[in-house]
């Protein structure tokens, strides 16, 4: 009873595994595509070759028959095949089919291949930190390719033989056949026309420029769809080069969700969206639309000095409102705003719109940034947070809260997956927008959203300015720190921008870190995002 029922399933696969030998079918896994369509990650038809020595008749021709079609040793190859004491060689993997097609052409007793799973990127670099890349067996290691590796991957199947003690294939015996379930398919949000674009300006920007590094991100501000990530330096994916781990982590890395920086002046977009939502419920610590802002261009706040990045000589500063703060970037004034409201008031909109913890997209690696405790900060660094010092978030963090600031108030998830489906086109799943807090009114978007189109128009962005179309956005050159001092010399500078105002559809980030010689992000970045949205403007024929 025991070894014929409970024992008896285990038993059968230990004797059908003695008298039989298998040929994998390796699942074919399943593509990646953008939102339309376009291919950008898929397995190309290649082969594994096996030798299995105990069924070879002629281990001479066989080593020469190999050796000259696949490049390799005869006699090493001839050395293995007489002299192993294994049932089953590896000779070659992902083996062309035209190698494989002269191969069969001898009917070599012993010689047995079978399809393996090769992964081809289509575009090479492409979405390459974004895209990830697979193991040698096919398995996802980093990127899309490992977060949704179970739904790409599929399940093997095989070919069996069945074989006598010494492993030679029984003669008269048909093979049996377990059919391999192929991986489902993956639909991004990316676009495949605005990721290119992405490519080419960040690779314009790492030409003229020489920076660290140069990267560039586009979403729908409407629901937290990605449509383009590009960072340089990058990789090629037909070529990972998975030996060299220093190289895979300098160009591998999806920096724009690992990554903390301090976000410099992009940051006062929240700033100014906190005093005006504040204002607008009725707080009589806000200031209104029209109120003007002491004129001098320092404040002392507990001993330390902080002053605005520009002496404004022009009378910049004088009978400064918020719209013109932002405007001139004008640090002093969002200094006012930060201590007026309060760190209570303040952090509440730090959370609400998402500093300090993930944004949920669906990638490995997301770092959450860096905030000071609320029981620990004190009134000078309150006061550098406001405009954008004293935080580090990642870009994603600082575009998805530029998002809820000019979308009408609501914080979305973002995400890069639309879609899991069957080659047959049944869906696995479908992802929704997701809305994770409502951090200001819709009344407060308008406002800031209306207050950004005039820093484009009149203001620090006005490179970003296109003649006919609206664009709002918001400039940024923040100082790096190295062993917890400034790193003279050092910028990272970055310009936030969407279009069309009324109703954006497009938000894009461009950062160039360490440009060389670079002055600000109004000089360097917002130029590019400039060039990134004529692109998509003649691209979409909007």
């Amino acid at each position: 009873m025991y070894i014929q029922v409970f024992w008896g399933e285990e038993l059968q696969i230990k004797a059908l595994d003695q008298w039989t030998r298998n040929v994998p079918i390796l699942a074919k896994r399943g593509d990646i595509t953008d939102r339309n369509g376009v291919v950008l990650a898929t397995t190309k038809k290649t082969f594994t070759v096996f030798v299995r020595p105990r069924a070879v008749t002629n281990a001479n021709e066989v080593s020469s028959v190999l050796a000259e079609i696949f490049g390799l040793d005869k006699s090493k190859l001839l050395e293995k095949i007489t002299t192993t004491k294994v049932s089953e060689i590896k000779i070659v993997k992902h083996a062309e089919k035209d190698l494989i097609d002269e191969l069969s052409k001898y009917s070599l007793n012993g010689v047995y291949f079978a399809e393996d799973v090769t992964r081809y990127y289509p575009y090479d670099e492409l979405l390459a930190q974004v895209l990830g890349y697979t193991s040698a067996d096919g398995n996802g290691i980093s990127g899309l390719e490992l977060y949704y590796n179970r739904y790409l991957s599929g399940e093997n199947g095989e070919i069996l033989y069945e074989a006598d003690l010494t492993g030679k294939d029984l003669q008269g015996k048909t093979p049996s056949y377990v059919p391999a379930i192929n991986g489902l398919n993956v639909k991004l949000t990316i676009d495949y026309d605005v990721q290119q674009i992405l490519e080419s300006v960040t690779d314009k920007a790492m030409s003229e420029y020489s920076p660290k590094q140069a990267s560039a991100i586009v979403i729908d501000p409407q629901n937290g769809e990605v449509l383009g990530m590009a960072m340089k330096p990058s990789l090629n994916l037909n070529e990972v080069p998975l030996g060299d781990l220093d190289t895979l982590n300098k160009v591998g890395r999806i920096t724009l969700i690992s990554d903390s920086y301090e976000p410099g002046s992009t940051f006062k977009v929240l700033t100014a969206s906190a005093n005006v939502n504040e204002y607008l419920l009725g707080n009589s610590k806000a200031f209104s639309e029209n109120h003007v802002f002491n004129s001098s261009r320092y404040r002392y706040i507990d001993g330390s000095k902080i002053k605005c990045w520009s002496n404004h000589n022009n009378g910049k500063h004088a009978n400064e409102t918020l719209s013109l703060a932002l405007n001139n970037s004008c640090n002093p004034i969002f200094v006012d705003i930060a201590l007026s409201l309060g760190k209570e008031s303040f952090y509440s909109y730090l959370s609400g719109f998402g500093y300090g913890k993930v944004t949920g997209i669906d990638l490995s690696g997301e770092a959450q940034g860096m905030i000071i405790p609320k029981q620990a900060v004190k009134n000078a660094d309150l006061a550098r947070i406001s405009f954008g010092q004293a935080i580090a978030c990642t870009p994603l963090q600082l575009v998805m809260a530029t998002a809820t600031a000019i979308n009408g108030g609501k914080l979305y998830s973002p995400y890069l997956v639309k879609e899991v489906y069957d080659n047959q086109g049944t869906l696995s799943s479908k992802t929704e927008p997701k809305v994770t807090s409502t951090p200001i009114s819709e009344k407060t978007s308008k406002i800031i959203t209306s207050y950004l189109e005039q820093v484009v128009e009149n203001g620090s962005g006005k490179q970003a300015y296109i003649e006919g179309y609206r664009v709002g956005g918001k400039t940024g050159t923040a100082q790096k720190y190295q062993n917890g001092v400034i790193s003279q010399g050092k910028y990272v500078m970055s310009f936030i921008g969407f279009f069309p105002a009324n109703m954006p559809k497009y938000l894009c980030l461009v950062i160039v870190d360490e440009p060389v010689g670079g002055t600000y992000g109004s000089t360097v970045a917002a130029p590019y995002a400039k060039e990134i949205f004529e692109k998509i403007i003649a691209s979409k024929g909007l």
